[in-house]
């Protein structure tokens, strides 16, 4: 028998990779390198561009002018993090195993119109749940009249105490169709021979989702925590959208990306500043880079036994 014979040659595979890398390198890649390399400049008073070390990072987390925000945003992004750990993610895991039961009428209805937030754009989402919390025109409080729950509505996005949570809980509904499509993936590829020899065994189905499945999926389960880590530390778009630049009321909705964005561009009365933005932004990648570093170091490999 004659065996295979490899006739890709090297001519070919760079053919085929270059547009993709090309594409990459001049978007994506060049891009971070300026940027975390203009962290390390500032201009003098003549406008020239001078190399001045890490002077503005100790700017950013030392200075009490911007020290004070830069810690804020911190903060609040890791409440906004925890928000979707705790909610969508759980949510989209309960979901997910409803989905995958045998026999569910109208699963691919429903798992549609929960899907289809995530496709909607950042500024309609804003706009909708704006019109509808809105205490002078919106129409959430008359919908919790009908439920007899009007008196617990309050301006939620006005109010330092919970305007970022109100936010947070918007993010979750728009988006919490991606773990449950992922996770929901992952369970339909759990083998049926193992259900069906667990069934055989006697177990219920209780049992085989604690058990079996969801030990099966947790590459999966890390895949999603991870991928959550990162989107809600770059996040920028819905903040911006409802709430503006200044992250209101009082920065209480303040995140690393508006914070990034007054910084760099300016806002109102604030004077943009391209060096210190460019600091603002290296921290973050630092940030993101740290928790994705933490995550395959302590998480991902003992994980992998896991895997299917």
């Amino acid at each position: 028998m004659k065996h295979a014979v490899n006739t890709v040659r090297p001519w070919q595979l760079l053919l085929f990779l270059a547009p993709a890398v090309l594409i990459y390198s001049l978007f994506s890649a060049l891009p971070l390198v300026q940027t975390l390399g203009q962290g390390f400049f500032s201009a003098d008073d003549s406008g020239t561009t001078v190399f001045v070390g890490l002077e503005n990072f100790r700017t950013i987390l030392l200075d009490p002018d911007w020290s004070a925000g830069f810690w804020n945003a911190m903060a609040n992004n890791a409440k906004f993090f925890c928000i979707h750990m705790l909610l969508q993610n759980p949510i989209g895991l309960l979901l997910a195993t409803l989905f995958s039961l045998k026999g569910l009428r109208g699963a691919r209805t429903y798992r549609t119109l929960i899907f289809l937030p995530t496709l909607l754009s950042v500024v309609i989402i804003g706009f909708i749940w704006q019109l509808i919390l809105s205490p002078l025109w919106g129409v959430g409080e008359k919908l919790m009249g009908f439920a007899g729950l009007a008196d617990w509505f309050a301006p939620w996005m006005g109010q330092e105490e919970t305007a970022l949570a109100t936010l947070s809980v918007i993010s979750v509904w728009q988006y919490i169709g991606m773990p449950m499509m992922l996770i929901y993936a992952a369970l339909l590829a759990v083998p049926e021979e193992i259900v069906e020899a667990a069934h055989v065994e006697g177990a219920g189905a209780l049992r085989i989702f604690w058990q079996i499945k969801l030990p099966l999926i947790y590459p999966t389960l890390g895949l999603v925590t991870i991928l959550t880590f990162v989107a809600n530390f770059n996040a920028f778009d819905l903040i911006y959208s409802i709430k503006g630049a200044l992250a209101g009321p009082n920065y209480s909705t303040d995140i690393l990306g508006t914070l990034f964005y007054r910084t760099f561009f300016g806002y109102q009365a604030q004077v943009g500043n391209a060096y210190l933005g460019s600091a603002v932004a290296t921290l973050m990648f630092l940030v993101i880079l740290a928790g994705v570093g933490v995550y395959f170091v302590g998480v991902q490999r003992r994980l992998t036994r896991f895997a299917l």
